[in-house]
Parts: structure tokens; C-alpha cells; sequence
């Protein structure tokens, strides 16, 4: 019976792997990669040859899982599992083989080595006794606003997700409204030729990247360590939320109502009425909103 070995391999720069990672590339007859292409150009810098080369990944992760338990059941073969960059199944495919394999007593033999989200929580300098690790948000806003709410009631203080250079400003400024009261510390392109590390208050990071001109070269890990100031907030009235809106982000008491609503879960029609007491108040003051 073959054993299925998982992998680790560098996540940009190509002399991070262990002497081990090689040793066991070289011994394994089969490779399964999520990427051939990309997995090819690792092997050729190490002279690594004349393996079988197969492919799987999050599309057809499924059907391989037969083609894999053949070669390590039936044709007595060892397979190494290994994915574009990093460790394999930390946000990325395999686990589907892993688990099948487990599941036939077949032994799983890890190769640690390096992972973007191991490294970039080594030089973030914020508190890793206790941490939550999401992974890449929901793309829909009230999903992820939703995924945020519910790390705010869990009471963990440090958490982690991936995000793409497209969608990390917006992504920000939304854990800006949720964790207001937050220190960050974010990695881009790690061991790469663009890589660029931003720490500090989450607004002063937010406009760094917003002005850094290299901010859409490579995938982002976002750490978050936050206060919990939900007393602060639940002490606050609707009205002063509103107010706070409208001063924080220069927008109208309409565009206000929709932002408390959804940041603070209150029913929109609470919101509204208070607004509406809010607007009588201010008109009686000679305030214009």
C-alpha cells in the first residue's frame, strides 16, 4: 500500500522549501498538483524527473480521488499532494483526498514547511495566544458583514482572512465600521518581489495602501486584533450612531440609515424613526443634515 504524503512548498521565493519537501518529491513516483503548470517550474529548479504529473483542484477534485486511492491501493505507490504555494488544504483544494485516503486507513505523512498564513502571523507583532482563522470572506457585502458580526460575538480578539487585491480596500473599510477600534497588521506577496508589510491603526493602513501603487500585486493576509468596545456601542443612542455616520464619512442621513442598520443590526425601521426625531431635533436647533 502506498502512503499519500502532503506536501509543503515555498510560497514565492523558490530556495524557501526543506531539504526534506525535496527529498520526498524525488521519491514519490506520483505528484498530484493543483497546478501542473505551476508545479513544473518548482520541480525543473530542483531537477526533479520523470514523475506522473496530475492535476486537481477545487473543480475536479472529486473525480480524482478514484484515479488517486488506485495508485496507492492497487499499484502499491506513494503520491505527494501539493498545491500552488504553501501548505496544501489551508484555503486551497485537497482536503477531499486527504479525507477519502484517511477513510481507506491509508497513512497520511505531513511535510511542514512554509504557509503565508504561519508567516505573516510571525511578524505581526499582535496577540496570538487565542485566534480565529476564516480564510477568504463571503464576496457579497451582507454575507460578510454578517460573518463579521458574528467574530465580534465570539469575543476573540485576534482574527485572520485572505483577501484579493481587488476587493481589499472595501474589505477593510468594512472591518473599519465593525472593529472600529482595531490594530492590523497586513501582508502582501510574502518572499515575493512585491512583498509589503503594513501595520498600525486600521485607517492610517487603509490609506497607506490606498496609496501604495503596487497595492493590486498579489493576494493579501489580513490580521485584525480589536478592542471589544460593544458596550461603547450599545450605550450609544441611534441618534449619536447616525450623527456619527454622517461626520465620519460625509454622507446624508439617508445613506446614514442604511450603514447604522446594517453595522449595528437594528431594524431599519427603528432606525428610520429615529432619524426622523433626530431631523426634528436639529431642525428646531437651525441644524441642516
Amino acid at each position: 500500500m502506498g502512503k499519500l504524503y502532503v506536501v509543503a512548498t515555498p510560497i514565492g521565493n523558490l530556495r524557501d522549501i526543506t531539504l526534506r519537501a525535496i527529498e520526498t518529491l524525488k521519491a514519490c513516483p506520483v505528484i498530484a498538483a493543483e497546478d501542473t503548470r505551476h508545479t513544473s517550474i518548482l520541480l525543473k529548479t530542483y531537477n526533479i524527473q520523470d514523475k506522473i504529473l496530475i492535476s486537481y483542484h477545487k473543480y475536479n477534485e472529486e473525480k480524482r480521488i478514484e484515479l488517486f486511492l488506485d495508485f496507492l491501493l492497487n499499484k502499491n505507490m506513494d503520491i505527494a499532494l501539493v498545491s500552488d504555494a504553501g501548505t496544501p488544504c489551508i484555503s486551497d483544494p485537497g482536503y477531499k483526498i486527504v479525507k477519502a485516503v484517511r477513510e481507506k486507513n491509508i497513512e497520511v505523512i505531513p511535510i511542514p514547511g512554509p504557509s503565508s498564513l504561519t508567516a505573516s502571523l510571525s511578524v505581526s507583532g499582535l496577540p496570538l495566544n487565542e485566534f480565529l482563522f476564516l480564510g477568504f470572506l463571503p464576496k457579497e457585502e451582507n454575507k460578510k458583514v454578517n460573518k463579521l458580526r458574528e467574530i465580534k460575538k465570539s469575543k476573540i480578539n485576534t482574527f485572520i482572512i485572505y483577501e484579493s487585491p481587488k476587493r481589499i480596500i472595501k474589505t477593510l473599510n468594512i472591518i473599519r465600521e465593525i472593529f472600529s477600534n482595531s490594530t492590523v497588521c497586513i501582508c502582501r506577496e510574502l518572499t515575493k518581489k512585491f512583498e509589503k508589510t503594513y501595520y498600525g491603526e486600521i485607517k492610517k493602513v487603509i490609506e497607506e495602501i490606498n496609496n501604495d501603487p503596487y497595492k493590486e500585486k498579489g493576494e493579501y493576509t489580513v490580521i485584525v486584533s480589536w478592542e471589544d468596545n460593544m458596550e461603547r456601542e450599545v450605550s450609544l443612542s441611534i441618534e449619536a450612531l447616525l450623527i456619527d455616520q454622517i461626520v465620519k464619512h460625509n454622507i446624508s442621513l439617508k445613506e446614514a440609515i442604511y450603514k447604522v442598520s446594517k453595522l449595528y443590526n437594528i431594524p431599519k425601521k427603528e432606525v428610520y424613526k429615529k432619524s426622523l426625531e433626530l431631523k426634528n431635533k436639529l431642525k428646531e436647533e437651525d441644524f441642516k443634515i
